[in-house]
């Protein structure tokens, strides 16, 4: 990205995470009024600055109806910030939604299932992040396990979207928002 985008500003407090206790990376929540800028309540990607400094990220929802964004370190220490700080941001909606990095587990089970890779092949970027997040979202190994081997048949049999995921986080049971901030 070579120049900030024109999009929703704002600005935001930067805050460390409760767990992992070492974790290098902060969080932030959008601002209900940037939030709702957004052309959707679930994950969106956005190029955006922060304090100057470009970056691209995928927004998740925060089960509020709004949304917030994981702060990597590199990005926090090139804007020369820290968790505490409130911080300018820019953001907008990509115009094309990028590949997601797909994990190794899935991908042994996709080229294991031929008809279930071509489905994932024939999918929009937005459908294979949501089997992706759908998958990952699992608390448990076997959970995980069990979710990419459904993935599998479903792909398979032809369907292309991850069914009765809550991409929004506003009607699930789990815990789709922001991690709890440590004091």
């Amino acid at each position: 990205m070579d120049k900030a985008p024109a999009g929703i500003r704002f600005k935001a407090r930067l805050q460390r995470p409760a767990q992992p206790k070492g974790a290098a990376w902060r969080f932030l929540v959008l601002p209900a009024a940037a939030s709702v800028r957004l052309p959707t309540r679930s994950m969106v990607t956005v190029d955006g600055t922060l304090e100057g400094q470009p970056f691209q990220a995928t927004l998740e929802p925060d089960g509020q109806g709004s949304h917030w964004l994981k702060v990597e370190k590199k990005l926090r220490e090139a804007a020369g910030v820290d968790a505490r700080d409130t911080v300018a941001l820019e953001i907008a909606p990509v115009a094309r939604e990028p590949e997601p990095k797909v994990p190794a587990d899935l991908r042994r089970a996709l080229a294991a299932h031929p008809a279930a890779l071509a489905t994932w092949k024939d999918i929009t970027a937005v459908a294979r992040r949501d089997w992706i997040h759908w998958i990952t979202s699992g608390k448990k190994a076997e959970t995980r396990l069990k979710r990419i081997a459904t993935a599998c048949d479903k792909l398979a049999s032809g369907m292309r979207r991850a069914c009765c995921f809550d991409r929004s986080g506003m009607y699930s049971l789990g815990n789709m928002g922001p991690p709890e901030a440590a004091e």
